[in-house]
């Protein structure tokens, strides 16, 4: 036997034992035998280098090198799921799911685990690159990283397609957690937070022989592919388990509102026996065909949800209550507690949200107060125990009447329950709140700058605002604190290649209230450059889809101000992207402009949300619900009944898929 032959023999050796252990839990041979294997493979590797190959399980042990992560963007994009922590909220879901499909349909019900989200994407049955999730758009290669966890699969066995994608939840077990922990207290270093925080921090290490220590677990969840084996998604999941992934056993399909009712009401309690995290139940739309028919909001698709389990909740002593002051001005009372052990974390502030709160709470300082966390995430003030109260119990918390920074008088727009800063230009946390908003990853992703150097260069007197970033050199920032001439390279050459930003991204990173990212997308389609929008008014603007009052008041306030114009004046003289580029705006018709078109039915050339774009890019105006002032419907098969018959009633136009395609060609 050659050498070649040998190192291949024992490399799939290890494969299969390495799957009977940590996926079929019936190990062959004993764990001196595994790991003599193993060293004999990492001796031959080690003296015929010639025969690398990036998925030998001798990856699984990791490096000691380190390695920067690289960004890589997502073939389908990784959207975050909406959530839902009432019984009503699901039944809404589901009876939404019902009218747009207007046909049968089978629920996935399966576990959220609580950990974080991995792309996985294997080529010709081999792992080639795995994604954190990012931004949603583009996350980083933790490839070297995630080889080093046993019960990710990096060859696979059985007939799978020639290229897929896999996603699931990176996760560490509880008892790895705790004693991670106990170990951390002993040598008296910071703890983790909860296994959530433990596993992510672990992944985005640098050194993968650390990951490969902390013995990660892994859950994949969904399957993505041009090539699938099936219709269905639950059946895909079967399938891929049978290729070597680690899926849940506990995935059920259900057929009624019933049928999840009874999932989720046995895991609300059963969760707590499992080794890992969860915080929740992830509903699904089985079929593909149907998924794809329900499409996506800017944010998630409409054909999942999450359901939260109901947050935990303890009691502490409340010892003061501070004021934030946003980006946009807006006041958020912080209350200052006791710290308390609450979902895993030890909580010592929580969100007031607004002075409606406060007066409804009837707070007092000293008082006993209930904290839970929204959505296990954000501690919020949800009561009082006030029969706990004494005489001894301090003042009522009585909201501020001025800016704590600044000393302006707050104001309260009619309709709103927060407080606002009016001195947008003049109130430092108001300027620096700008500056991180514009320099942040979904806007203009500058590298090397956070919260803390933002700080130095205001405090400094570098930076003002967000156009004296681009007149920052390299001899400005390099002998500053915790610098260097290296880091101070890295920023300036971020900055500069901010330039090249698209449109909408600059529009999302001038920080106009009510602008998000999905209303900054919507306005960059709908405008040539910043010019045209500078001047655009309230009508113009309202026409836009899914821009109302609010948004339109919000725009045209903004480009009132001089100060405003005069900032977009020297951000468009350091060269930014303030128009659309031919690119975009190439494929753009006027052949729908002026009408207001409604969607509904199932498709069979395109999805709803494709039909949209296409709507959009032919000058139209997506509407959601039908009226006199409808244009036309279009149709596809099992429209829903209320809306052909609100059409019919209002004598609205009812257009089929190819009809609509034959308008536009």
């Amino acid at each position: 036997m050659t050498i070649k032959e040998k190192i291949d023999q024992l490399r799939a050796e290890l494969h299969r034992h390495n799957y009977n252990y940590y996926m079929l839990n019936a190990p062959e041979i004993s764990d001196k035998e595994f790991d003599d294997m193993m060293r004999k493979l990492q001796d031959l590797e080690k003296a015929h280098p010639e025969f690398l190959d990036e998925n030998s399980p001798t990856m699984r042990v990791g490096s000691d090198l380190n390695k920067n992560f690289m960004q890589v963007a997502h073939k389908y994009p990784m959207l975050s799921l909406g959530n839902t922590y009432s019984e009503n909220e699901v039944t809404d879901f589901y009876e939404r799911v019902r009218k747009a499909l207007n046909e049968d349909f089978e629920i996935c019900c399966e576990l959220k685990y609580d950990g974080t989200s991995i792309s996985l994407t294997y080529e010709d049955g081999k792992l080639v690159r795995a994604v954190t999730r990012g931004d949603g758009e583009k996350g980083d290669d933790v490839t070297d990283n995630v080889k080093t966890i046993r019960t990710i699969p990096l060859v696979l066995h059985g007939s799978y397609p020639k290229l897929f994608e896999i996603r699931g939840e990176i996760l560490m077990p509880w008892t790895v957690f705790e004693e991670l922990n106990r170990e951390k207290e002993i040598r008296e270093e910071p703890l983790f937070a909860n296994p959530r925080n433990a596993a992510s921090g672990t992944l985005k290490s640098q050194n993968s022989t650390i990951v490969a220590s902390r013995r990660l677990d892994a859950y994949l969840y969904y399957l993505l592919g041009e090539e699938l084996p099936c219709d269905g998604h639950y059946e895909n999941l079967q399938v891929a388990a049978n290729w070597g992934f680690k899926t849940s056993e506990h995935t059920r399909k259900a057929r009624s509102l019933k049928e999840v009712f009874e999932y989720i009401n046995y895991w609300d309690k059963e969760r707590k026996n499992l080794p890992v995290a969860t915080d929740g139940i992830v509903l699904k739309v089985n079929s593909l065909k149907q998924q794809k028919n329900l499409g996506f909001t800017a944010k998630s698709p409409r054909w999942a949800i999450a359901y939260k389990f109901q947050a935990e909740r303890a009691l502490t002593r409340l010892n003061k209550v501070s004021y934030q002051v946003g980006r946009t001005g807006t006041i958020t009372p912080v209350a200052n507690l006791d710290p308390v052990q609450l979902s895993g974390t030890i909580v010592k502030r929580a969100s007031l949200h607004n002075a409606d709160i406060i007066e409804g709470l009837d707070l007092h300082i000293g008082d006993m107060v209930y904290v839970e966390k929204g959505g296990e995430i954000i501690p919020k003030i949800t009561g009082v125990d006030k029969d706990a109260r004494s005489m001894l119990i301090g003042e009522k918390v009585k909201f501020i009447t001025h800016c704590p920074e600044c000393g302006s008088r707050l104001i309260r727009f009619e309709g709103e329950a927060a407080h606002y800063c009016p001195n947008e230009t003049a109130c430092p946390p108001q300027i620096k709140g700008k500056i991180e908003h514009f320099i942040s990853r979904k806007a203009m992703n500058i590298d090397g700058l956070g919260p803390e150097t933002v700080d130095m260069f205001y405090r400094l007197g570098l930076i003002r605002d967000t156009a004296d970033l681009y007149q920052l050199k390299v001899a400005n920032i390099k002998t500053l604190e915790r610098m260097g001439e290296k880091s101070a390279e890295n920023i300036i050459n971020s900055i500069a290649a901010s330039k090249e930003v698209p449109f909408d991204r600059v529009l999302f990173a001038l920080g106009i209230r009510f602008v998000g990212e999905t209303v900054a997308k919507k306005i960059a389609k709908s405008f040539a450059d910043i010019e045209e929008l500078e001047n655009a008014d309230l009508e113009k603007l309202k026409s836009i889809d899914e821009i109302g009052d609010k948004i339109a008041q919000s725009i045209l306030s903004y480009f009132s101000n001089p100060a405003n114009r005069e900032l977009v004046e020297r951000l468009k003289t350091s060269g930014l992207q303030f128009s659309r580029t031919e690119e975009e705006l190439d494929g753009y018709t006027d052949k729908l402009a002026g009408q207001s078109i409604v969607i509904s039915g199932v498709f069979t050339h395109h999805s709803r949300d494709e039909y949209k774009n296409i709507i959009e890019k032919n000058g139209g105006k997506n509407v959601g619900s039908i009226s006199s002032k409808t244009s036309f419907v279009l149709a596809g098969e099992n429209m829903g009944p209320a809306k052909l018959e609100k059409a019919q009633k209002l004598g609205v136009k009812i257009v089929s898929e190819d009809e609509f395609l034959a308008l536009i060609l």
